[in-house]
């Protein structure tokens, strides 16, 4: 797990069709694409192991892929978190738990995502299940339901059990999606899936959690993202050790997304920095 003050920036995957050619060579077979993924970013979203958690080898050879500081962030299985709702999970957590144990050095975090429905009236249950977690992984909780953004008791009430059991927030950045016109296609599909709240900015853990998700323009970000650079920043000055993950509608644009935040970081002084070729359909952007 994270050791020290370090920004950690990725996307939601490492391997897309349409990187071939630019984040990866051309005619890469798919079981090498992580490795030149990582030598572009420092982590990635593991949002494989939401749907199926995944075995043994594949772990190991993805640890074997990847260089010794980079950090991914896999989800709970939703067996766990949604179809369960946290209760009577105790023997499938530790199983989770006991399948990614072997590469606990590289594992930035692990993302609890909670769905729409998980209100405050759950919020034991989640008392008693991060309580029961051991301390060998960071931990992050993203909820969607809306009292946990309305500012009131039952806010303060999530976010203290929290900061109580060192368990970071997971952060939503959704204003760029939601700024887009329309509701058709892939834009409109990601609408509906992604929640639109407010973003409540706070670090309640050592490893806070950003995932943005912007505009399928990538400049038209700019006024979403420049608070982001001041905010990490700050958390960097603190000792926190931060990540920060780009969502497009279309993940495809994700990387460049990503180059353009730290393009655009304040005075140059950027505590990353992502170098990617251009690709035909970013060229009218820069």
């Amino acid at each position: 797990m994270p050791s020290s003050s370090l920004l950690f920036a990725g996307c939601p995957m490492w391997h897309m069709d349409a990187w071939s050619g630019s984040i990866f060579p051309a005619a890469t077979p798919s079981a090498q694409s992580l490795y030149h993924y990582s030598r572009l970013f420092n982590s990635v979203e593991g949002n494989t192991s939401f749907y199926q958690i995944p075995d043994e080898a594949n772990l190991r050879r993805w640890q074997q892929s990847v260089p010794e500081r980079f950090k991914f962030c896999f989800k709970f299985h939703q067996s766990i978190s949604h179809h369960q709702l946290l209760q009577d999970v105790e023997q499938q957590t530790l199983d989770f738990l006991a399948r990614f144990r072997p590469m606990a050095t590289q594992i930035g975090c692990l993302m609890l995502q909670l769905p729409a429905h998980f209100g405050p009236r759950y919020l034991p249950r989640l008392q008693h299940f991060l309580q029961r977690l051991p301390d060998d992984f960071v931990y992050a909780v993203e909820v969607r339901h809306p009292a946990f953004f309305a500012k009131g008791d039952e806010e303060r009430q999530f976010n203290r059990l929290l900061l109580d059991n060192g368990v970071n927030r997971v952060i939503m950045d959704t204003r760029g999606l939601f700024s887009a016109k329309g509701n058709k296609g892939l834009l409109g599909e990601v609408k509906m899936k992604k929640p639109r709240v407010p973003v409540n900015v706070i670090a309640t853990g050592a490893h806070p959690v950003v995932r943005f998700v912007g505009h399928p323009d990538i400049l038209a970000n700019r006024r979403f993202y420049q608070s982001w650079h001041s905010k990490l920043q700050q958390w960097l000055d603190e000792g926190r050790t931060p990540f920060v993950f780009f969502h497009l509608a279309d993940n495809s644009d994700a990387p460049w997304l990503a180059e353009q935040f730290f393009q655009d970081w304040p005075n140059k002084n950027s505590p990353f920095t992502v170098n990617l070729p251009r690709q035909a359909s970013q060229s009218s952007l820069f």
